[in-house]
């Protein structure tokens, strides 16, 4: 036991000491690289490949920047923004609805869900996270049954009162040629598509006509991108649709069907929602003045192509719809820097146009989610201009005496630097101290070697009186 114990006490020693020399005396492996992301250029106009693009001032009232604007184009689930918009403005936010076997029957294999069931009772806040987070066809079509029953009980046929688009529910017996009884029964959601197409042209749209909630492909179920950036401005007016579209995740919560909170979780796929600074710049590297993505919405089918129109705010306080549509499959996943592109240039127009800074900080002050801290941001985007956030003015530093200046020590090359051990680097700049640790090293070097020798010898002597004892004779 006793030379078991040296032995290992032995190895400790020999193994620290060459840990150490090796730590302070051999030099280190190259440092490792650097994996923070690069600032990247967005492509030039020329370099996006799609059917067509428009950047809409809401501010102005005017298009600022395009490419065939009026171009018909499929929208896909670009849709849900006015199924959003509608469901906001007829229904209360706390209210649960429950899913039909109408509202389900539609929902093909190519169709995003939220995830719920036949008969399954949703809260109207959790149906719209499911609308425009996952893309939930589900939860469009629930939302535009909930919609249809909350407009005919609020404004009834041959009744005085009328919603925001200005009529009551005569408008949609008129259209569909059915009574309120068989509107209720069978065909709420041809009548919502009827109060979306009455929002479209309400809003001023010239080539949009909707066939269903969510958008999935129907030669009848059009718009341009010009379109579509009225639609995105009528439905930003409400505070709730900015918060519903900013939201980068969302967890749902527990319902008749679903017995446990947390049952899914999804993510807005809107990725410049989470990386804004790429539209910061434009290609050539001028500063965008962008100071916020508040959010938007995608849409992709094979007959549409791949889309995505957003919410922004300049810095000189206008507000920019921008839709671009029709990307082919073979660029699908240049997607998110196609709208970072025509978002820089639509910005930068924007400001030439108006170089008036009214609101601080753009995006270029915000990097990215993986950002080192000093890196991010000392406030949040302006989700909403003219909250008080807006009015933010970073506290100006206190002053502090100005040192007196002390000579500047000669650097060590970067490359040294690179390849070289700290410790070795600490070295090189105390002698007197690298003295020292270099006779504690060869001191410890010794130490191992006589006690390594000494292990052996007691190892050889245990073996050879090993040898001498006799085997037993009798049966054990």
């Amino acid at each position: 036991m006793k030379n078991k114990l040296s032995l290992r006490i032995a190895k400790v020693f020999l193994t620290g000491a060459l840990a150490l020399f090796t730590g302070i005396c051999l030099p280190a492996s190259p440092a490792s690289a650097d994996i923070e992301q690069p600032q990247l250029r967005v492509p030039p106009l020329e370099d996006v490949h799609c059917a067509s693009y428009c950047v809409y001032d809401k501010t102005t009232g005017e298009i600022i920047m395009s490419s065939e604007p009026d171009k018909k184009v499929y929208p896909a689930s670009q849709t849900k923004i006015m199924t959003c918009q509608l469901a906001l403005d007829y229904l209360d936010l706390d209210a649960r609805l429950t899913v039909s076997a109408e509202a389900m029957k539609d929902i093909t294999s190519e169709s995003s869900l939220m995830g719920i069931y036949k008969d399954e009772t949703v809260q109207v806040s959790e149906l719209l996270y499911g609308l425009m987070l996952p893309s939930g066809n589900d939860a469009a079509n629930v939302l535009g049954e909930g919609v249809v029953d909350a407009f005919i009980e609020k404004y009834p046929a041959g009744g005085a009162e009328v919603g925001p688009d200005g009529v009551n529910a005569s408008y949609l017996t008129e259209q569909l040629g059915k009574s309120v009884e068989e509107i209720k029964e069978r065909y709420k959601l041809q009548a919502f598509a009827c109060l979306m197409n009455l929002r479209a042209k309400n809003i001023g749209c010239t080539c949009t006509h909707f066939v269903n909630a969510h958008g999935l492909h129907d030669n009848d179920h059009y718009t341009t991108t010009s379109d579509l950036t009225k639609i995105m401005g009528r439905a930003s007016e409400n505070r709730d649709f900015k918060i519903l579209i900013s939201t980068q995740s969302h967890i749902f919560k527990a319902t008749n069907r679903h017995r446990h909170d947390a049952w899914s979780y999804v993510k807005n796929s809107d990725y410049l929602l989470f990386d804004p600074w790429l539209a910061s710049q434009t290609g050539e590297g001028f500063d965008t003045h962008l100071i916020a993505v508040i959010g938007g919405k995608t849409g992709t089918t094979d007959e549409a192509g791949k889309g995505l129109t957003l919410c922004t705010v300049n810095e000189n306080g206008h507000e920019l719809m921008i839709s671009i549509c029709g990307i082919p499959s073979d660029y699908y996943y240049y997607t998110t820097m196609y709208a970072a592109s025509v978002t820089a240039y639509g910005h930068i127009t924007c400001w030439e146009k108006n170089p008036e800074t009214k609101y601080p900080g753009t995006t270029g002050d915000y990097r990215y989610v993986n950002a080192p801290a000093a890196q991010q941001p000392k406030y949040d985007s302006l989700i909403f201009p003219g909250d008080e956030l807006v009015n933010y003015v970073e506290d100006e530093p206190e002053a502090t005496p100005t040192p007196t200046p002390t000579p500047t020590p000669t650097p060590v090359p970067v490359a040294e630097k690179v390849r070289t051990h700290p410790l070795v680097l600490f070295a090189k700049e105390q002698p007197v101290v690298s003295g020292a640790i270099g006779l504690i090293v060869l001191a410890i070097l010794v130490i191992n070697i006589v006690l390594f020798v000494r292990v052996r010898q007691l190892r050889n002597a245990g073996r050879k009186r090993r040898g001498k004892v006799r085997k037993p004779s009798g049966p054990i």
